[in-house]
C-alpha cells in the first residue's frame, strides 16, 4: 500500500506524498489549496531559475514566496553553472525552505539549454553541480530526474548512484525520457531499478491518476513515496483520497458543492493577490479542474468568455446557481484522466518533468 511516511535525513514527510513542481501552477495559492485539503506531506515550488535568483530578478524571486503554513516545503532550482546553482541554493536555505531540489527533468527547449533534463547528457558537469550545491547548504538536498535523454541513454540509475555518492538525500524519478515529453507510458520498472540501486529515499512519479495508481506504483517499485503532478490540478482531493484509500480501502468523491466551494475560494484568492495574469491563471485552472463538474463544458465556456477576474467569479457563481436550480446531480465518477481534447495543453504545464 501507499507508505504512511518517509524520512529525508531529519525531515519527516507525513503522509508520504509530494506535490510535483509545475510551472505556472504550483504557486503559493495553489499549494495552500492542496495543503488545506490534506494528505500532501511535502509541497514544492514551481521550478525556478538559479540565474534569476542570484541576479535578484523580481519576477524570479516571487516564485520563492511561501506562507508559514506551507512547511515542509522544497524549492526546486534549475541551472547549469555549479557556482550559480550553489549560490542560489544558499539563498533558498536563507529564505527558510526545508530542502532544495535540483531539476533534472524539465523537457522544455528553453530550459534544456541551461539545465533541466539537458544535464542528463553531461554527467561530469552534473557531478560538479551536485558537489557545489551540497557544500553550499546544510538543508536536505534532493533531485528530480527523468529516465534519460532518450531510450538509448537511460541513465536514471547511474545518476541516482552518483547523487547518493556526493550527499544527495532523496531522488524523485519520472520514468519517461526527455524526448518522450509526456507521451507514452511511464516505465515504472525504472523506478524499481533506482530503488534497488540506492539506499536514499526514492519517490515514484508518473501516470498516477487516482489512489489505486499510487498503491500500484508503491507495490510494483517499492518506492518510499509518491509524487503527484497533473492529477492534482484536475483533482486537488487526490492526496486526501490516497490517505483514505490507504486506511480504509476506499475513498469518497467530491461533490459539485465541494468543487464550487473550492473553485470560488481559489479564484477569490487569485483576484485578491492581484497577479499580473490573473484571468489567464483562472482560465488555465478551469480547463483542468472543471472536467469533474457536471455540465463542466458550459462552465469552461463561460470562464473563457470572461475578460476580468470579477467576470470570472461572476460566471462561476451564476453557473453553480443554475446547476442547483435545475437539480443537476454531481458526476458519479470523478474523472482523473486528462481528456484527450486537452492533452496538448499540458506541454508547458508540468515543465519540471
Amino acid at each position: 500500500m501507499i507508505p504512511a511516511q518517509f524520512q529525508i535525513r531529519d525531515l519527516t514527510i507525513r503522509p508520504a506524498a509530494v506535490l510535483a513542481p509545475m510551472a505556472g501552477v504550483t504557486d503559493t495559492l495553489f499549494r495552500r489549496v492542496i495543503r488545506g485539503l490534506g494528505g500532501c506531506g511535502l509541497l514544492m515550488t514551481e521550478f525556478t531559475s538559479s540565474e534569476g535568483i542570484t541576479r535578484n530578478a523580481k519576477k524570479t524571486l516571487r516564485y520563492l514566496f511561501f506562507q508559514p503554513d506551507e512547511h515542509p516545503i522544497t524549492a526546486q532550482l534549475f541551472g547549469a553553472s555549479p557556482s550559480v546553482m550553489a549560490d542560489a541554493a544558499k539563498m533558498v536555505e536563507d529564505h527558510g525552505f526545508d530542502a532544495v531540489d535540483i531539476n533534472l527533468g524539465c523537457p522544455a527547449k528553453k530550459v534544456v539549454k541551461c539545465g533541466g533534463s539537458g544535464l542528463l547528457r553531461d554527467l561530469d558537469l552534473l557531478e560538479q553541480i551536485f558537489r557545489a550545491v551540497r557544500s553550499a547548504v546544510r538543508i536536505p538536498l534532493t533531485i528530480k530526474l527523468r529516465a534519460g535523454w532518450d531510450e538509448k541513454s537511460i541513465v536514471a540509475v547511474e545518476v541516482a548512484k552518483l547523487a547518493e555518492s556526493v550527499g544527495v538525500e532523496a531522488v524523485a524519478v519520472h520514468p519517461r525520457t526527455r524526448l518522450q515529453g509526456y507521451s507514452g507510458q511511464a516505465d515504472w520498472k525504472i523506478i524499481a531499478a533506482v530503488k534497488e540501486a540506492v539506499s536514499i529515499p526514492v519517490i515514484g512519479n508518473g501516470d498516477i491518476q487516482k489512489p489505486e495508481d499510487a498503491a500500484r506504483i508503491a507495490e510494483q517499485t517499492n518506492c518510499d513515496a509518491v509524487m503527484i503532478g497533473r492529477a492534482a490540478a484536475t483533482n486537488p482531493w487526490i492526496f486526501s483520497q490516497m490517505v483514505e484509500f490507504r486506511e480504509t480501502g476506499s475513498y469518497r468523491q467530491p461533490t459539485d458543492a465541494h468543487r464550487h466551494q473550492l473553485l470560488s475560494r481559489y479564484y477569490k484568492e487569485i483576484k485578491l493577490a492581484d497577479q499580473p495574469d490573473a484571468v489567464g491563471k483562472m482560465k488555465q485552472f478551469a480547463c483542468w479542474f472543471t472536467h469533474g463538474v457536471g455540465n463542466g463544458s458550459e462552465l469552461r465556456r463561460t470562464v473563457h468568455e470572461a475578460r476580468t477576474p470579477a467576470e470570472v467569479l461572476d460566471a462561476v457563481e451564476r453557473f453553480f446557481e443554475r446547476q442547483a436550480a435545475v437539480g443537476i446531480e454531481p458526476d458519479a465518477v470523478l474523472r482523473n484522466e486528462v481528456p484527450s481534447d486537452h492533452a496538448n495543453e499540458h506541454a508547458t504545464f508540468e515543465t519540471a518533468g
